[in-house]
């Protein structure tokens, strides 16, 4: 089939730091043309202050870098727009934003233009922590069904439930001013797809299930007496949400007029229900039961998918969320992760650059280079070092904990530091640390009896570190193997799109054709199981001392 003959869709992965736009074949999956931009007020550090956990983000960031983005990937492409039949979002998650009746953004009126609680509260905003936990105590003894059943038994600060609370009772403006609230995934479809009316719109399966307690047992989401009971205003905003959700394979509308020719596209393809980055991700990767898909890049989410009804009622302690058709329609999809993975390297490599950034005279390219090389470096030399020598021990919490059982006021520790603790033998500690805390989530997958029989890794970090991947394989004791594709997400969505615009009957026949296949395979090295067993212990006592022993204000 020549090019010209060739359809394709588009997956728009909105992540932390930029969207990518990725124009996909839907016979075979190529990616034939992908672009990234880069949010400039994110770059820039406007409206966060990491020393309170407030990370937010402005949407102009998003309708402007996705409009670059998309053009971008068409113009490298060569397709004509009429070639491209569909396209599909995902977003991190949880991020809501406040709007107006009209599905306006705060953030796009004057009074809020430069206002924090009016942006995007993003999935690593912790300013909730308060509000999680008087969530849960009030969901464990309100004398009604405990609505964080289905999400681990443990609602976080990370959610969308805690962040709106935190904003009504902290900013009175924005509460008066804020008619509902969107996940980032929703609103970003609602404005592609020309929305005026935010009740009468397609909401995600995902989002919903995983963030906002959204389950089908109960009818939806918790009932207004039992959010009243935390704050009058989510009682309120409760009867302006939503009842139905829809999975990712169903089209939420399709691309208005307005948005068409912003992005150079056609007018009425369709645009998928949106979802999660980690979810498509999945997708993207061919996910099948029984295969947990590690998405790593700077935290991580780890996706798993069920033929087994039980899970249906069945609800699995201490993870992020069970919820049917969140990955595949038909099967259950359940989600755990680590609220810092790439997040806690990078840390490191900034705290060793921190001089070459700030001292005076530093050339900028000498800066670059360093930053790039940093990284890899230690990895070598990590990677050298003798298997028993002793080296320090490191907790993965940097950014709280996720999952397990998910507690964000937690923080992360080191021990066994000495004067021959040197950079290489430290990163190799952090490493260690983020595979542990990977290795903890599957022995609790599988203490409750849920299967895992191999572990595909996704994303930057599982491509670009061989030394991660393999201390991975070592430490779960399994083999992982590595997704071919850099934008699995994006190719994910992709394939949604696929499924919304009629080109496939449904997503797993899809995925089939335009998924990624695997570019690596990393076996444990049985001489290391008794090393790491002993690791693994040492991790334990070391995180039961500092979540039982040390407090931080």
């Amino acid at each position: 089939m020549s090019t010209r003959a060739a359809t394709f869709t588009l997956g728009l992965d909105f992540g932390t730091d930029s969207v990518r736009a990725v124009l996909v074949g839907t016979a075979d999956g190529a990616e034939h043309a992908s672009a990234v931009a880069y949010y400039p007020r994110w770059a820039e550090g406007q409206f966060c202050d990491p020393a309170k956990n407030r990370f937010r983000q402005h949407p102009l960031d998003h309708q402007e870098c996705m409009v670059h983005a998309v053009r971008a990937a068409l113009s490298e492409s060569g397709l004509e727009p009429a070639q491209v039949r569909g396209l599909c979002v995902d977003t991190t998650g949880s991020s809501p934003l406040p709007l107006q009746a009209d599905g306006t953004p705060l953030a796009l009126t004057p009074a809020f233009a430069e206002n924090p609680n009016a942006m995007v509260v993003l999935w690593k905003d912790h300013t909730a922590i308060a509000e999680a936990e008087a969530l849960n105590q009030h969901a464990r003894t309100w004398g009604g069904p405990d609505y964080t059943r289905f999400v681990g038994g443990i609602y976080s600060s990370e959610w969308f439930w805690a962040k709106v609370w935190h904003v009504a009772a902290s900013d009175p403006a924005v509460r008066e001013a804020a008619w509902t609230w969107m996940e980032h995934c929703d609103w970003l479809t609602f404005l592609l797809t020309g929305g005026k009316d935010p009740g009468a719109f397609r909401h995600s399966r995902c989002a919903a299930g995983h963030k906002a307690m959204w389950h089908a047992s109960w009818g939806g989401l918790p009932p207004a007496n039992f959010l009243a009971g935390l704050h009058p205003y989510l009682g309120e905003l409760r009867g302006r949400l939503y009842e139905d959700t829809y999975t990712s394979d169903q089209p939420a509308g399709t691309l208005c007029q307005k948005w068409a020719e912003q992005l150079g596209l056609e007018p009425g393809i369709a645009v998928a229900t949106g979802t999660f980055d980690a979810h498509a991700g999945a997708v993207g990767a061919a996910i099948a039961p029984q295969t947990l898909v590690r998405v790593m890049g700077t935290s991580t989410c780890d996706i798993l998918v069920s033929e087994d009804p039980k899970w249906d009622q069945k609800a699995v302690r201490g993870i992020c969320g069970q919820v049917d058709g969140s990955v595949l329609p038909g099967l259950t999809g359940l989600e755990a992760g680590q609220s810092a993975f790439g997040d806690l390297l990078a840390w490191y490599r900034d705290l060793l650059l921190w001089p070459l950034k700030h001292l005076e005279g530093a050339p900028e390219r000498l800066r670059e280079t360093w930053e790039e090389q940093l990284l890899p470096e230690l990895s070598r030399a990590a990677a050298a070092l003798p298997s028993e020598a002793p080296y320090p021990l490191a907790l993965d919490w940097i950014n709280g904990r996720r999952t397990p059982d998910a507690n964000q006021q937690l923080k992360s520790a080191i021990t066994g530091l000495s004067l021959g603790s040197g950079a290489p033998e430290v990163f190799r500690a952090l490493v260690e640390a983020i595979c542990l805390g990977s290795r903890k989530i599957v022995e609790r997958f599988e203490q409750e009896g849920v299967p895992i029989r191999e572990v595909l890794g996704i994303g930057g970090v599982a491509r670009k570190s061989p030394y991660i991947m393999q201390t991975l394989a070592d430490v779960l004791g399994r083999r992982v193997r590595v997704a071919a594709s850099d934008q699995t997400p994006a190719l994910g969505a992709a394939i949604y799109a696929a499924v919304a615009a009629g080109l496939y009957p449904d997503v797993a026949s899809a995925a089939q054709k335009m998924g990624s296949p695997a570019e690596a395979t990393y076996e444990p090295r049985p001489e290391r199981k008794a090393h790491y067993d002993a690791r693994m212990a040492a991790y334990e006592r070391l995180g039961h001392f500092v979540e039982t022993q040390t407090q931080y204000p």
